[in-house]
């Protein structure tokens, strides 16, 4: 990234779905382009939530293949042409699954499944004007969730892996607990306290607050795993 005074890239969470999942809309105000993280449904609100600031949606980022999370990015990438990047491929059984998964909670217009444009593999960068992301694999959650962030501006979106006090459930089929933590605090603690993080739902929080108070992957709840002998 380019030395700058201050970051030109601003980002809207705007909840959707009736899971009122965070999906961000991120953008450049130098070139006022843009990208949808997590796109789970609700494509037109979020087509005029970019239209209202005249961002030009020129890419759909997905952590990962869940109904809430990748439910309208088919849509988005046929109104804007917009490719469709992410998750990692081992999440393609799940967005081959989302229209069937939606119609469970009785949603039958709207969502699609999808296949992405591009897979994502760990260490893997995205780019937004003179901004770089980086790819890290965080299964656990899901088998093929990642998480993307920005070292320079501190942002890192990470769909599930993540909450304030909280965690990715992993009881959903291919979930894996001890996997999960591994992802947490080998991939995202790593990337430093002051990492401001965006979740799939609920509140923005830090890795460093979360590190400190979180009672699944504090550093205490770490320790008391691995004394229980639940974590190696």
């Amino acid at each position: 990234m380019n030395a700058r005074t201050e970051p030109t890239l601003k980002v809207s969470i705007i909840p959707v779905t009736p899971f009122q999942q965070n999906c961000s809309l991120l953008w450049d105000t130098t070139t006022m382009k843009g990208v949808f993280v997590d796109p789970g449904g609700e494509a037109e609100k979020l087509m005029a939530a970019a239209k209202q600031v005249g961002v030009d949606i020129v890419e759909v980022w997905l952590t990962h293949g869940h109904l809430d999370h990748a439910g309208a990015a088919d849509e988005i990438r046929e109104i804007t042409g917009a490719p469709v990047i992410g998750p990692h491929k081992d999440d393609q059984w799940l967005m081959d699954d989302i229209v069937t998964q939606w119609k469970k909670y009785g949603i039958t217009e709207g969502p699609r499944n999808v296949v992405p444009t591009r897979y994502l593999e760990d260490g893997d960068t995205l780019k937004l004007g003179d901004y770089e992301f980086h790819v890290v694999h965080t299964p656990g959650h899901t088998p093929g969730h990642v998480c993307i962030y920005n070292s320079d501006i501190k942002l890192a979106f990470v769909g599930d892996v993540l909450f304030q006090g909280s965690i990715g459930r992993t009881d959903f089929p291919k979930g894996n607990f001890k996997q999960l933590v591994t992802s947490i605090t080998t991939k995202l603690w790593p990337l430093g306290g002051d990492m401001t993080f965006i979740p799939g739902h609920n509140q923005v929080s830090t890795f460093g607050h979360e590190r400190q108070t979180n009672g699944f992957v504090s550093d205490a709840a770490i320790e008391e795993l691995k004394r229980r002998g639940e974590l190696t």
